[in-house]
């Protein structure tokens, strides 16, 4: 009889309003198949009543308590890096960080968002015309989000963000990593959208919390493919009104599901089985549909 793995993991997610992240029971149950004794809390600062200046204090309270590693997701992808000891070659040129690994005393930031979108991409969009991307949002997920179009061959990303100085700051940085003009702060969507092969959406809007369009309906043209990474709902309004109008579209599983086995990966040191938890994933929304909570968003 095979000996079962009997390790111990605790880990956690911080973020605001994370009632409704997938990510415990993605986590614990993949962990189970392993053998392990797995643990995944939740630490929401929309219900401990806190904000982003709080991760001093909670990255040192998971470290004395035992923890292995925290998930980061909105709004302290960036915000952590600080406190942060070292950076992986993807967090450091991404600049935002979801998965920080504690060993050896030292806290080790990484972002699995970026590798877990191309994944997604590729997987619901091969051989989709990527040569002109428009993008909204330019937070942490936005940044990560970007790198993977690039990364997977992008001619040109052109970047819209409620906090304009956000969208040009992250062309800056993906201009100087990947060559100039290859990002571009766009103010005016009308006109980015006329000539865009792609929309990808990395805001909150379409999560339970934040229902509705991050854009003007008639923007969009069956030509254009668009891609998600909000997951709960997985058919936002944004989607809806795509599928309507003919478009290709990409919900938010796969980079959910991909981020997570890459972070499972980091706190383990164990492949999980992304096909079982893509069946898990498949289980878990349908479980959620009668009993809607909060937010699931950027992919966590």
């Amino acid at each position: 009889m095979k000996r079962r793995d009997r390790r111990s993991f605790l880990v956690g997610l911080i973020g605001h309003g994370i009632q409704g992240s997938l990510s415990p029971a993605l986590h614990e149950r993949a962990g189970e198949r392993r053998g392990f004794r797995y643990m995944y809390r939740l630490i929401d600062l929309q219900a401990l009543g806190l904000d982003s200046s709080a991760l001093p204090q909670l990255l040192k309270a998971a470290e004395q308590m035992g923890f292995c590693g925290l998930n980061i997701t909105y709004p302290c992808k960036q915000a952590v890096i600080p406190n942060l000891d070292e950076l992986s070659d993807d967090a450091r040129v991404i600049g935002a960080v979801n998965t920080v690994v504690f060993k050896d005393g030292r806290r080790i930031g990484h972002n699995t968002d970026c590798w877990g979108f191309a994944q997604a991409f590729r997987a619901g969009a091969n051989g989709a015309c990527i040569d002109q991307v428009v993008q909204l949002g330019a937070g942490g997920a936005g940044a990560a989000v970007a790198h993977a179009m690039l990364d997977l061959g992008a001619k040109r990303v052109m970047l819209a963000d409620l906090d304009r100085a956000k969208a040009d700051s992250l062309a800056t940085d993906l201009c100087r990593h990947f060559g100039s003009g290859r990002a571009v702060g766009t103010r005016d969507l009308s006109v980015a959208m006329e000539n865009a092969d792609g929309l990808i959406h990395a805001t909150p809007t379409g999560m339970a919390s934040h229902p509705g369009l991050p854009l003007k309906a008639e923007l969009l043209k069956p030509a254009v493919w668009v891609a998600e990474i909000v997951y709960f709902p997985l058919e936002t309004e944004l989607l809806r009104e795509a599928r309507r109008m003919g478009c290709m579209t990409i919900d938010g599983s796969g980079m959910a599901i991909h981020q997570a086995a890459g972070a499972f990966r980091l706190f383990t040191d164990t492949d999980p089985d992304v096909a079982e938890m893509r069946r898990d994933f498949d289980e878990l929304v349908v479980l959620r549909q009668t009993q809607p909570t909060e937010n699931s968003y950027a992919a966590l």
